[in-house]
């Protein structure tokens, strides 16, 4: 019998993934890191996603290798009725459906999620949506920079007198495939004690709504409208970034009193801590041109090196902005495994990988490559439905996986 810190806890679920381009990938890509057996069922086509530009690997772009792996591919075409009929025996079959199409077009394509569900109790059906199911604006098309707009997001991102900026990284869909990775693992636990499968509803804007945090407080009980705020803090002024004499920035974090005081001694002006305009974090906050006019020209007298090696002598909580190259050699040279090698055949590519960790530690496994269209899709039909080959080959010959 598999001891328990062996396994990895979604090991025996089947998740049937029939999502594109990033919130859905994104989070069957955590389930299928956390051990389930993840089938992506894409068109004949493929997931539109293998196709953006500018990096490819073997016909795939960098953008589908980066939230693709350790997953299975099977092509349907689910417009001819053997495909469809294949993909409605591969449901089920699972635990779980994750899909993100626009509401209503499963059940134009023959996939009913509320007849799915009626029939197969203990199926979790996850939907990604940008605005939900039942929402006035359902139908229309939503990307990760359209939900970053009309939550507030962008509005909050930038400096302040400048254009309203997008976050660098694709927040809105990340956050929403989250969320609907937590949604699924609660479900499959309330499953597990008695209970039945869900129909979950993710919305792409709701989730970004719920990312604004302290902002949205500051709206609805200040009365407020936040605005951007760069690399500074609404609330505590030396929160922020501050160019070092190298030319590199760093950001200090200091949100106490006793940080407050570490920051002065590091600076060699403790003479502020004396300045009845900054002896309290409100004097502080009223007074904070006053204060940067002090704090900027200090800064400006040393490496960044210099100043993060002093300040985290003093407890200063403090760190040089990185590139992105940066941070992932930080990561390679940590030793936590945050950059997964990946390899098929002579192919070899590199990955962030998943940030969870268990103690005890369950048995490294070797991650496998992302699939290349279709590439499972006899094993998994073999596997799920126990197909045998002759009826695989009529199935081809029928246009099931879309050639005839």
């Amino acid at each position: 019998m598999t001891d328990a810190h062996e396994r990895r806890p979604l090991s025996g679920f089947r998740v049937l993934d029939f999502t594109s381009f990033l919130s859905g990938p994104f989070c069957t890509q955590i389930l299928a890191d956390l051990g389930a057996e993840v089938v992506k069922v894409e068109p004949p086509c493929g997931d539109s996603s293998r196709h953006i530009p500018p990096h490819f690997v073997e016909g795939d772009s960098a953008y589908f290798l980066a939230n693709n792996w350790q997953k299975s591919s099977v092509v349907l075409d689910m417009k001819d009725p053997n495909g469809l009929r294949l993909a409605e025996r591969l449901i089920a079959v699972s635990d779980v459906v994750v899909e993100n199409f626009r509401p209503g077009v499963m059940r134009k394509l023959g996939l009913d999620p509320e007849d799915m569900r009626s029939r197969h109790p203990d199926l979790v059906w996850a939907s990604i949506t940008g605005f939900g199911q039942d929402s006035p604006w359902s139908k229309r098309p939503a990307y990760d920079m359209i939900v970053q707009a009309l939550s507030g997001v962008m509005s909050l991102t930038g400096e302040p007198g400048r254009p309203a900026a997008r976050l660098g990284i694709p927040a809105g869909d990340v956050v929403a495939g989250l969320y609907a990775v937590i949604a699924i693992a609660a479900v499959l636990a309330d499953r597990s004690r008695g209970g039945v499968g869900r129909t979950i509803d993710v919305a792409m804007l709701d989730c970004q709504l719920s990312m604004l945090s302290y902002q949205s407080a500051y709206a609805l009980i200040g009365g407020v409208t936040p605005g951007p705020q760069g690399a500074r803090h609404d609330s505590i002024p030396t929160y922020r970034s501050f160019r070092c004499g190298d030319g590199r920035e760093i950001v200090v974090t200091a949100n106490t009193e006793a940080m407050w005081r570490g920051l002065c001694k590091a600076l060699g002006r403790e003479d502020l801590l004396a300045d009845p305009r900054f002896d309290t974090a409100i004097a502080r906050l009223e007074n904070r041109v006053a204060l940067w006019a002090q704090l900027e020209p200090a800064f400006a007298t040393r490496s960044a090196a210099e100043w993060v090696a002093l300040m985290e002598a003093h407890e200063v909580p403090v760190a040089p902005i990185k590139t992105v190259p940066e941070a992932l050699q930080d990561a390679r040279d940590h030793g936590r495994g945050m950059i997964q090698p990946l390899q098929r055949g002579d192919t070899k590519i590199e990955v962030v990988g998943n940030p969870i960790r268990f103690r005890p530690s369950p048995t490294p496994r070797e991650s496998t490559y992302p699939p290349a269209i279709g590439a499972d899709t006899e094993s998994v039909l073999k596997s799920w439905l126990d197909l045998t080959q002759s009826e695989l080959q009529s199935l081809q010959t029928t246009g099931a996986f879309g050639s005839r």
